[in-house]
């Protein structure tokens, strides 16, 4: 099983099809020219990126949070392991394995938390959110070398009468290619996102600010995310790049001594669907 950072490197300049597969929705409108790219994205959407309803263009709509790639390394059963089906999955803390795994995850303290609502600005109850992320050294749990015995950083929360899910974790670490960041799926409720089935609402990322993220990389266990960082930027980070994470850059209080606290808003359509996954196996 090859880590993250031989994937970014085996999956460079692979050519139109493989761009189709693993670019987010909105940049895929961008460089194919609006509706006829739905055409295209459909055809070639198989094992890979989502695929986002048309939101509505109604009067005072709030914009949707844009869709993204799940990346290689989602665990939801598009590529490799579920595991949304497993007990113990649906938790706060994310950051010690469970079940059959034991481990747990160092780094600076971090609480994220995703506020979700609808397009009129309602908060959205008793949804579900799937969240995921890299570890201090940038490896995913059960897919990169030497933690693919490990689950953690991984967990889903149920959104509550604010709309909001919230996970305690580590900050993540900056691996070669992409701006610091975590995953999410969002489902309609608990029993869709657990039972392996469910439709998935909306797949997208959080990205996290560059000042904190410089704070924390300056600690033990973060070395390699220094110069990882410096060599890419929210303009130029494959998946946040074509707008800067304008809907998806988190807000921050904290210090790396008390820990950190990431926040992002995200409006949705509830009744939407996308069809997730990780890129091409």
């Amino acid at each position: 099983m090859e880590d993250n950072d031989a994937y970014v490197r085996r999956v460079h300049d692979q050519g139109l099809r493989f761009d189709l597969q693993t670019l987010s929705r909105r940049r895929l409108l961008a460089a194919l020219g609006g509706v006829g790219t739905l055409a295209v994205l459909g055809a070639c959407s198989e094992g890979s990126a989502p695929t986002a309803a048309t939101p509505s263009t109604g009067a005072g709509a709030l914009a949707e949070v844009v869709s993204e790639t799940a990346g290689p390394f989602p665990a939801d059963g598009s590529n490799g392991p579920d595991v949304r089906t497993l007990d113990g999955i649906v938790r706060r803390d994310i950051r010690t394995s469970f079940g059959t795994s034991a481990g747990t995850a160092e780094g600076v303290p971090l609480e994220f938390a995703l506020v979700v609502t609808d397009r009129s600005g309602a908060a959205v109850t008793g949804a579900a959110v799937y969240a995921w992320h890299c570890d201090r050294a940038g490896k995913y749990s059960l897919y990169s070398d030497g933690v693919t015995d490990q689950n953690y950083l991984r967990g889903i929360q149920e959104t509550d009468a604010t709309g909001t899910a919230t996970f305690t974790s580590i900050f993540p670490g900056c691996y070669s290619g992409r701006w610091p960041h975590v995953h999410f799926e969002v489902y309609s409720s608990r029993a869709d996102a657990t039972d392996g089935n469910g439709p998935i609402v909306k797949t997208s990322q959080i990205a996290l600010p560059e000042a904190e993220a410089d704070l924390v990389y300056a600690t033990d266990g973060y070395r390699q995310s220094v110069s990882n960082l410096k060599q890419v930027s929210l303009a130029t980070d494959n998946v946040f790049g074509d707008d800067s994470a304008v809907t998806e850059l988190a807000t921050m209080s904290g210090s790396v001594t008390a820990g950190y606290r990431a926040v992002l808003t995200i409006s949705i359509d509830p009744a939407g669907t996308e069809t997730g996954g990780g890129a091409p196996r």
